[in-house]
């Protein structure tokens, strides 16, 4: 019977996918163009309501990631419908599928801000005032 393979939690940064690593997005799109950068905002917005990168799990990342790129779609919709001044029926529909899905999304994730404690302990506090 063959061993079982070791997890890749270990991982160099080399072995490991740019897009595991931080390094970028998506495969062959440009990380400077306004979608992008949006997409990397939120994202970063939701993993620090989280409590960090620390405190979110493999799953939680991906589906802020997924919160992510809904959230900016919809934002294009809603500029299309501001500068249009009128939502037709179909685009108005695919926007409330979107939102709702949006919202399971971030209620699986908790829409709540979590805090993350950054006060000292008594003894490290203790140990500053000390010196």
């Amino acid at each position: 019977m063959p061993k079982p393979s070791k997890p890749s939690i270990g991982a160099k940064p080399t072995a490991r996918s740019r897009i595991s690593n931080g390094s970028t997005l998506l495969p062959g799109v440009d990380g400077r163009s306004t979608w992008a950068r949006r997409l990397r905002d939120l994202i970063d917005l939701h993993t620090a309501d989280m409590g960090g990168v620390d405190y979110v799990t493999a799953a939680e990342s991906s589906i802020i990631r997924r919160a992510a790129c809904i959230t900016v779609e919809l934002e294009r919709l809603e500029l299309s419908f501001a500068t249009e001044g009128e939502a037709d029926p179909k685009t108005l529909d695919q926007y409330q599928r979107a939102a709702n899905s949006l919202r399971r999304l971030l209620e699986a994730v908790g829409l709540k801000r979590r805090i993350t404690d950054v006060t000292p302990d008594l003894s490290t506090y203790i140990e500053g005032r000390a010196q």
